[in-house]
């Protein structure tokens, strides 16, 4: 990844970011020393960012490399330990960050939720990182101890909204709150059947479409619904993506924040991915294909 083109999108935010910031926080009534960090806000957000977004698997040797080879770049780089504990303060800005990378509504969009596992299933016990944070879910996979991703992307894989709830949490639970911003049409697997799901969204524009299970009866679906239905595994492949490149996943977390600043950090390197999966829709046909999805109600 380039480092002058993201640093400087992201220097851009912080420009705007940073003053809203500090006029809006709370005082805890403590004197604190306000000294800046030799590393700027902009830069520390660059070199989490460029992470999730290179080929490296272990952040340490990441930040290694980058002192060795990338000084020319980041010239008042500090120790990995000082950096790691710095790490918990970028949490704000990157989620705030993360809302100005989200994709357009085109119409059309599709849901899923994964599973991020912060520990092996024979260590759920020993786990103290993520005591009262984390819990038992069931996927299809098996159980798992930790989170539930959410996702919503549009047919052009861009992300259109994220969020994270424990790993027992029904996927159904998150949904009107993940899609209020969004119209048209949404198509999710089966475990988000609901017919009280169903009229609130439809209510505000949004239809939900899914597959139906073996114990329901068949209905009437339009020939661009079931098109589009069968193309919901491009989402599994976005966060096939997050997991094996991104690589917010894995059981190496000692600090829930730190876990936070991976995750989102993570979300914001694919947004900055040149190219995402998505479906392959004529640029002359694309604003027709989305019209024809919008449902009646809309």
């Amino acid at each position: 990844m380039d480092f002058t083109q993201l640093f400087c999108d992201v220097d851009d935010f912080r420009r705007v970011f940073e003053p809203f910031w500090h006029q809006r926080q709370i005082a805890a009534g403590e004197c604190h020393r306000l000294r800046s960090s030799a590393l700027a806000l902009s830069e520390q957000m660059t070199i989490v960012i460029a992470f999730h977004a290179s080929n490296h698997r272990d952040f340490k040797h990441y930040y290694l490399m980058l002192m060795l080879f990338h000084r020319a770049d980041f010239p008042k780089l500090i120790s990995y330990s000082r950096f790691v504990q710095s790490m918990p303060a970028l949490l704000v800005p990157l989620c705030a960050y993360l809302q100005t990378r989200y994709g357009k509504n085109t119409g059309i969009a599709f849901i899923d939720s994964t599973a991020l596992a912060v520990c092996g299933n024979k260590r759920i016990g020993r786990n103290r990182v993520f005591a009262g944070y984390a819990q038992r879910g069931k996927t299809t996979m098996g159980w798992f101890f930790g989170f539930k991703l959410h996702l919503v992307i549009n047919e052009c894989g861009e992300l259109l909204g994220a969020t994270l709830t424990p790993g027992n949490v029904d996927d159904r639970t998150p949904v009107p709150a993940l899609t209020r911003r969004i119209l048209g049409k949404l198509f999710g697997d089966k475990g988000y059947i609901s017919a009280e799901l169903f009229q609130s969204l439809w209510e505000r524009g949004l239809q939900l479409i899914t597959s139906i299970r073996k114990n329901m009866k068949n209905a009437l679906m339009p020939l661009i619904d079931k098109i589009l239905l069968r193309k919901r595994s491009l989402i599994e492949t976005v966060n096939d993506q997050l997991k094996n490149i991104a690589q917010i996943e894995h059981t190496r977390h000692r600090s829930v924040r730190n876990f936070m600043v991976n995750l989102v950090a993570g979300l914001i390197g694919y947004t900055h991915q040149p190219k995402k999966p998505a479906l392959r829709i004529p640029q002359n046909d694309r604003q027709t294909f989305a019209t024809l999805a919008l449902p009646a109600a809309a």
